[in-house]
């Protein structure tokens, strides 16, 4: 009886790996699809390229007849797909809110200008003085017109651009605001 068992299963083993596992092929060609439309090329590479390798040794294994190393190629693939889909719809959701943080923040340091400029004694200050501040701030709001485009086409790196730009010309608008409103220096009596 234990022979006739041990008959069985090498007839079900040996069946069952006779043909390239093709549904377990396309379960992962698949799932890198969906890692791809999910971003996977932009937020997670590394594991994207991990999986298609993976269907790449499953060709090779089915070109030399084994079977069974194919299928495990295949079911590896398939994981590291899915792997890289969880990770790209992770990062692709960091890096969004990161971008709307510094979107957030340049809007936050263009009205702190503008409050500033409304303030009695900045307004005072002469026009040809105003002139490059209101300039300034209305290039800059442009800019970040151009962030939120950006944000809205999923392009995150180019808003963190823009808002680094932005930023530092806001600041150094800031500081010019400072030095123009401090009385000038005058020169010592001997």
């Amino acid at each position: 009886m234990p022979r006739l068992i041990a008959i069985c299963a090498f007839i079900l083993l040996t069946t069952a790996c006779a043909e390239p596992p093709a549904k377990e092929m396309h379960q992962a060609e698949g799932a890198i699809e969906a890692a791809r439309a999910a971003g996977a090329e932009q937020y997670a590479a590394d594991e994207l390229k991990l999986a298609v390798d993976g269907l790449a040794k499953y060709e090779d294994a089915v070109a030399a007849r084994d079977f069974r190393l194919a299928l495990a190629h295949a079911l590896d693939s398939r994981e590291r797909a899915q792997n890289a889909a969880k990770t790209a719809v992770d990062g692709r959701a960091k890096a969004r809110g990161d971008a709307e943080r510094e979107l957030a923040e340049a809007v936050a340091l263009i009205e702190r200008v503008e409050t500033r400029l409304r303030e009695p004694e900045v307004a005072k200050l002469p026009r040809r003085t105003l002139a490059p501040f209101e300039k300034a701030v209305a290039a800059t709001s442009a800019s970040l017109q151009e962030a939120r485009t950006a944000l809205q086409q999923e392009e995150y790196g180019q808003v963190g651009t823009i808002t680094v730009r932005v930023t530092e010309q806001i600041q150094a608008t800031l500081a010019d605001i400072d030095v123009a409103l401090k009385p000038p220096v005058k020169g010592r009596r001997r």
